[in-house]
């Protein structure tokens, strides 16, 4: 069973990207299992390439915690993309979480263990695009344990649900790009402790990562809500697709919305495209999932 001691610190230390979260949670005491070794530094920065905030380098796997000032009970843990090598920090983070919060939603920002870096984790994987295979590789190492950290992240929401003001049976994980490959992973194989009770895996890749494309939906399988952009220029919208149809399939719960334009990590980018509202879109499927009352725009 995964480590579930935590220790919480106080907002003084929280980066600055999660300077207005209530609370930080570290997932592990002491060294993350498998990474013992790390000895590099958390670091984060103004990326020019992604044109928004991002964290590399994640050694310790944390949760901050974003609280409504009137909580419904529902909660979810969101995992920014970034192909494993960085995290957008805000606009697939603590921007998704503030729009969470106004739905009385409580949010929680996952950090979850990278792909080792150097000072530029993002231009160190468009340099690997020469080498999809090096790059591959570095991806599929280290998707067990990016994997492992959402798992103890629901692990433990769940299990101190009370004093977090949540429902243990209305956690929920969004994931963007490959924090959608954690979200659809703990889809397809959990346990009682941490599987997400609905999955919002958003312009999620898929291909070649441990075999999540060929894997059968479970029995247990949560309510999914997806959605992409046809000009994603990573070609990831077919994953999306894929994943829809084998819920359908198995007769479990799943919606998926579509658009011509908005490119690959749009999250919640200003780009006067219909992409813009794709939130208002899960909005309103969370009510229909009898997860909130009214969706708020």
């Amino acid at each position: 069973m995964l480590n579930k001691s935590v220790a919480v610190f106080a907002i003084l230390f929280c980066t600055i990207a999660t300077a207005h979260a209530q609370q930080v949670i570290s997932l592990y005491e002491g060294a993350a299992p498998g990474s013992e070794e790390w000895t590099h530094e958390e670091n984060e920065f103004f990326s020019n390439i992604f044109r928004t905030e991002v964290v590399t380098n994640v050694v310790h796997p944390t949760l901050a915690v974003y609280k409504p000032d009137k909580a419904n009970g529902t909660s979810v843990i969101v995992c920014p993309g970034g192909g494993f090598h960085a995290l957008s920090i805000n606009s697939e983070g603590v921007d998704v979480a503030d729009w969470l919060n106004e739905q009385g939603i409580t949010a929680f920002v996952l950090k979850y263990r990278l792909v080792p870096t150097g000072e530029d984790g993002v231009k160190d994987m468009l340099q690997k695009n020469s080498k999809p295979e090096q790059l591959k590789k570095d991806m599929r190492m280290i998707l067990p344990l990016a994997v492992a950290d959402g798992a103890t992240a629901i692990e433990y929401v769940r299990s101190h649900a009370e004093e977090l003001g949540v429902k243990s049976n209305r956690i929920g994980i969004m994931g963007f790009s490959a924090g959608g490959t954690i979200a659809v992973a703990l889809a397809l194989e959990n346990s009682s402790e941490t599987r997400p009770d609905f999955v919002a895996p958003i312009y999620a890749y898929l291909g070649d990562m441990d075999g999540l494309e060929s894997k059968d939906v479970p029995k247990n399988a949560p309510p999914m809500f997806l959605t992409a952009a046809t000009n994603d220029q990573l070609g990831l919208t077919p994953h999306s697709v894929s994943l829809y149809s084998k819920w359908i399939a198995a007769k479990k719960p799943a919606e998926l919305h579509l658009y011509a334009k908005g490119g690959h990590g749009f999250g919640m980018k200003t780009q006067n495209l219909p992409t813009d509202r794709w939130i208002d879109r899960f909005g309103e499927w969370l009510v229909v999932q009898n997860l909130v009352s009214k969706a708020k725009s």
